[in-house]
């Protein structure tokens, strides 16, 4: 199948990457010159811009954003709809907030064109192991990329038949929004996940300093915890096997500040379960841990930056 992606970082680039693998045909843009050209080079077609890219795709078109969301987003977005005709489809694989996707689904509509919101889990690690994905839009135009999806999903495993597509690794959520929308709360849990692991690898930690009573100090292999929790342990994840290769080579985490950023979701997820009298204690706690390292860290801290670093490749920011 044919596509137009639209920003070639961490994850867009690597998509492309696995979707050309299994024969799709690319056509790639980004303000990075260098970045398309990378890609050109690996068998992709090559557009100077976005109305370059929408001219050398065929109708009906189908083009997916993979840029920061909020601005960006929505000025990609609207560039898209004043080129593209009736029947084409703008699909969002970024972090876009779900009210955000209502409102671009709405207007795009009045003009023919048809929207699609992708909640795109996997970071720097889905070229090899695929990209989880939650998506949201009506269900004869979702239907219509799905060579793409299903390509782009893990799989259900080697060995193993799946009988749905949530058991390959990608779900229609519902309407519009609902993809962005339960990858939302997917990035909420996420943050709570990565508190608990943080939390706990510091206790470990501080039961070797002089805070703690000399005949109950333990100075633990902090290494070797993660490496074995991950055969058999009901902690057991990709978020803990993420840890075991941060802590491989410094158990210190020396090239980290702690300095932990969060990147939209977090707060939404919030705000949603406010909207909703949910009490969601954990994740609004793992939020406000994040804003405070910004100010003071401590360990913890260290392995939640090393946790970004590690499945997304974020960089920590400088503390001001």
């Amino acid at each position: 199948m044919q596509l137009g992606m639209i920003g070639l970082g961490r994850m867009g680039g690597n998509m492309v990457r696995r979707l050309m693998r299994d024969g799709h045909q690319l056509v790639v843009f980004d303000r990075d010159a260098e970045a398309v050209q990378t890609c050109a080079d690996e068998g992709a077609t090559g557009a100077s811009s976005l109305n370059d890219l929408v001219a050398k795709l065929d109708a009906p078109r189908a083009t997916w954003v993979m840029v920061p969301a909020g601005g960006p987003t929505d000025d990609t977005v609207n560039q898209l709809a004043g080129l593209m005709d009736a029947g084409d489809i703008v699909i969002d694989g970024g972090n876009s907030y779900f009210k955000d996707d209502v409102r671009r689904a709405t207007s795009l509509k009045s003009q023919g064109l048809h929207y699609v919101d992708v909640g795109t889990s996997g970071g720097v690690w889905g070229l090899e192991r695929g990209y989880c994905m939650m998506i949201g839009g009506q269900t004869e135009i979702v239907n219509h990329p799905d060579p793409l999806f299903k390509t782009l999903a893990p799989g259900p495993g080697e060995g193993v038949t799946a009988t749905t597509k949530a058991q390959a690794g990608y779900m229609h959520a519902g309407p519009s929004g609902s993809g962005h929308f339960v990858k939302m709360i997917h990035n909420g849990i996420e943050y709570g996940m990565m508190q608990a692991y943080a939390e706990g690898f510091e206790i470990f930690k501080e039961a070797a300093s002089d805070k703690v009573a000399e005949e109950h100090r333990y100075h633990l292999d902090l290494h070797d915890i993660a490496e074995v929790w991950r055969h058999g342990s009901v902690v057991s994840s990709w978020l803990l096997d993420l840890l075991e290769i941060a802590l491989r080579d410094d158990q210190d985490l020396s090239d980290y500040t702690g300095y932990v950023s969060d990147s939209g979701e977090g707060r939404w997820t919030v705000q949603t379960a406010i909207e909703e009298d949910v009490p969601a204690n954990v994740l609004t706690t793992s939020l406000y841990t994040r804003f405070r390292s910004r100010q003071d860290s401590t360990y913890a801290e260290k392995i939640l930056s090393a946790l970004r670093h590690q499945f997304g490749g974020h960089s920590e920011r400088s503390k001001e």
